[in-house]
């Protein structure tokens, strides 16, 4: 006897994605999956579509025993298939070439379109305080960061995202360029355990007004 699959809605994979903290250690994802889902992830928005997000894989287990000492001994960082660490590039301008020459190339805009953005950013990017820079990347990074988690969620894995590590010596330790830095770790694997299930604040406390 067949079963058909029924492919989950949005709403359902919204509703259903939760923190997972228990992984199947002895689960693996395979370098192909976890690529195709970041290459998904990426369709995400960012400013001036400028995309400074950078991502690095950690599913050596040996290094995530290490990376474990530096994420407050959290267990999730061991035992699940693979840690996605999301970075944040402050220097995202110095793509503004290779971004708008692409769409340029694909035929998304016409070369005086691409050569106006190209300009403007030039103009305005370079001559931002790192902070704003560092604003500008970590909330793009938010953005493709839950897209990841909807994705896999979407594919039967499980997730949860851990700002709680030292990022210093998490720089350190992969030998981050200066231009990058880290955000957030997110575990990716089979849960072991159902999640803890949580509860959202009423919308009438945090909807401030409605015109």
């Amino acid at each position: 006897m067949q079963t058909t699959l029924t492919k989950k809605t949005l709403s359902e994979v919204i509703k259903e994605r939760h923190s997972v903290r228990k992984y199947d250690s002895t689960y693996t994802i395979s370098q192909e999956e976890i690529k195709d889902m970041l290459k998904e992830a990426t369709q995400a928005p960012s400013s001036s579509n400028l995309q400074p997000w950078r991502f690095i894989v950690i599913q050596d287990e040996e290094t995530k025993k290490e990376l474990r000492a530096v994420a407050n001994n959290q267990e999730q960082v061991e035992t699940a298939s693979a840690v996605i660490a999301v970075l944040g590039d402050k220097e995202m301008y110095k793509s503004v070439e290779k971004v708008y020459r692409s769409a340029y190339e694909a035929g998304f805009m016409d070369e005086a379109n691409m050569n106006r953005l190209i300009e403007g950013t030039n103009k305005t990017y370079p001559f931002a305080s790192e902070d704003i820079l560092k604003n500008i990347a970590a909330f793009d990074a938010g953005l493709v960061s839950m897209q990841l988690m909807l994705i896999a969620k979407d594919r039967g894995y499980d997730t949860v995202p851990m700002g709680g590590f030292d990022k210093e010596k998490f720089a350190k330790m992969f030998n981050i360029e200066d231009r990058l830095f880290p955000i957030v770790l997110i575990s990716v694997g089979k849960a072991a355990a159902p999640a803890f299930n949580s509860t959202r604040l009423p919308l009438e406390d945090i909807l401030i007004e409605y015109k």
